[in-house]
C-alpha cells in the first residue's frame, strides 16, 4: 500500500536512507565490540570501554533518527543484515582509535553521497535533514578521533596510553 504521506521522495533516496541506517547500525555494533574488548579483565581499560560504549549508543541513535525520518517521509525501513565488525581485538588503544577514525570517515562519505543524491533529486527536506542532523556532528567526530590518534602517538604505548585513557577519556 502506498503511503499517503509520501511527497517528493524518490525511491532512490529511500533506498539510500536504508543503506545509511545499516551503516550506522554496523558502526554501533563495531563500537559495541570495541567497548567489550577494552572492558575485558585482560585489557582493563574501563574509560576506553565507557567511551566506546557511548559511541555505540550514539550510532544507534543515528540509525533510529534515520528510521524515524524514513517513516515521516512515507518511506519504508528495509531491514538488512548487520555485518560482524572486521576488527574486535586491538594491539593498542591507538589502533582502535585509528580504526574508529577510518570508520567515521567512511560514514561521513556515505552521508555526503546521500546529501548529494537528495540535492540531485531536488529534495531540500532530506538535504537539510542530513546537513542539520549529521554532517556537522560527523566533522566533529572525525576531528575528535584524529586528535586522539595524534595524542596517543605523541604519548607512546604503555604508560602514555594509560595516562591518555585516565586523563582524556575520563568522565
Amino acid at each position: 500500500m502506498e503511503s499517503l504521506a509520501r511527497q517528493n521522495f524518490v525511491r532512490e533516496c529511500e533506498a539510500a536512507i536504508n543503506r545509511q541506517i545499516n551503516m550506522e547500525l554496523e558502526a554501533s555494533y563495531a563500537y559495541f565490540a570495541f567497548a567489550n574488548y577494552f572492558g575485558q579483565d585482560t585489557v582493563a581499560q574501563p574509560h576506553a570501554a565507557k567511551f566506546f560504549r557511548e559511541q555505540s549508543h550514539e550510532e544507534r541513535e543515528h540509525a533510529e533518527k534515520l528510521a524515524h525520518y524514513q517513516n515521516l517521509r512515507g518511506g519504508r525501513v528495509a531491514y538488512q543484515d548487520v555485518k560482524k565488525p572486521s576488527k574486535t581485538t586491538f594491539t593498542s588503544l591507538q589502533e582502535a582509535m585509528e580504526t574508529a577514525l577510518q570508520m567515521e570517515k567512511s560514514v561521513n562519505e556515505s552521508l555526503l553521497q546521500l546529501h548529494s543524491l537528495a540535492s540531485s533529486h531536488n529534495d531540500p527536506a532530506l538535504a537539510d535533514f542530513i546537513e542539520t542532523e549529521y554532517l556537522h556532528e560527523q566533522v566533529k567526530s572525525i576531528k575528535q578521533f584524529a586528535d586522539y590518534v595524534t595524542q596517543l602517538k605523541r604519548n607512546g604505548p604503555d604508560l602514555g596510553e594509560y595516562l591518555f585513557e585516565k586523563l582524556s577519556l575520563k568522565d
